[in-house]
């Protein structure tokens, strides 16, 4: 691995689909169209991408000796030695500072989006990642930030309805993620997750299908709501569901049955099926509340 291409893994480009969650309110507001708001949401995609990278970083800075036992995270640039510890550090300072100065020029309120994310995450590295379900529930309100984002810098309403789900989505990814750090910890005997020593796996394949069930829900009595179907002068919302449940139960085989859902971004660029529900969610929400409804 050369240089550059260790600080390109360092600082995660590839995590940097993540905060295509700022695009979820500009789509559902019908609003993806409009130029201007679409290139404000492009902005606000580069400053979010940037503050991340910081975190990023910051993860790894923090968690430099548990990645150097852990199989897979002891590749990464920092726990290989790939990137000096000096290096990092001034990375992280650049992104961090060029995310908060932009977001500030660009929009005051992500500015303070911006500032949120980064306190809730520096807490979470330095101690809060250490609490069971508060771990969780942090990483999931961070997702949440990334969509109250997007509506800032579209200007578009945002429903509460998309709050819940992505808090739902979020939640259900985590928590799958911490059943591979289990499996890892049970085959290797390796702690790689503080936090982890306080779940078993029974307590998370329980919480795993309530999640579920809860998500596909509430995705089903979005599209059934009354001021939904009055928003997008529509009733057939509810047909997209097939796809939100197709894909849920294929994460849940992937964790389940297949044991490998400690990357949820490796799934998203290389599961095929995913790709496949992903696709045809947004080709059928698309045809209905931009095509159909026309």
């Amino acid at each position: 691995m050369g240089k550059v291409g260790a600080i390109i893994k360092l600082i995660r480009v590839r995590q940097w689909v993540k905060n295509g969650f700022l695009f979820i309110p500009i789509f559902f507001a019908g609003q993806v169209f409009n130029i201007d708001k679409l290139l404000m949401v492009f902005a606000g995609f580069a400053i979010y991408s940037m503050c991340a990278s910081a975190v990023y970083v910051l993860n790894d800075i923090k968690d430099v000796d548990l990645d150097r036992i852990h199989p897979e995270k002891s590749k990464r640039p920092l726990a290989s030695g790939a990137v000096s510890m000096t290096t990092a550090y001034i990375l992280y300072a650049i992104f961090l500072v060029s995310s908060l100065t932009l977001s500030f020029l660009i929009n005051i309120n992500l500015f303070f989006i911006i500032v949120a994310y980064m306190l809730i995450n520096v807490a979470y590295s330095l101690g809060l990642k250490k609490i069971s379900i508060l771990d969780l529930m942090l990483v999931s309100i961070g997702f949440v930030l990334r969509v109250v984002a997007g509506g800032v810098v579209a200007d578009v309403p945002l429903s509460h309805w998309l709050i819940i789900m992505t808090f739902l989505l979020s939640l259900f990814i985590v928590l799958a993620k911490r059943r591979d750090d289990l499996i890892e910890f049970k085959n290797s005997g390796k702690v790689l997750r503080a936090s982890s020593q306080h779940y078993n796996l029974d307590y998370i394949h329980s919480v795993l299908t309530m999640l579920s069930a809860i998500l596909i829900t509430a995705y089903i009595i979005y599209t059934l709501s009354d001021d939904i179907q009055q928003q997008f002068n529509t009733d057939d919302l509810y047909l997209t569901s097939i796809f939100v449940i197709a894909g849920v139960m294929r994460y849940i085989q992937i964790t389940m049955v297949e044991n490998n859902s400690g990357f949820p971004t490796r799934i998203l660029y290389k599961d095929r099926f995913i790709h496949f529900t992903l696709v045809g969610w947004i080709l059928s929400f698309y045809l209905i509340i931009y095509v159909l409804n026309v």
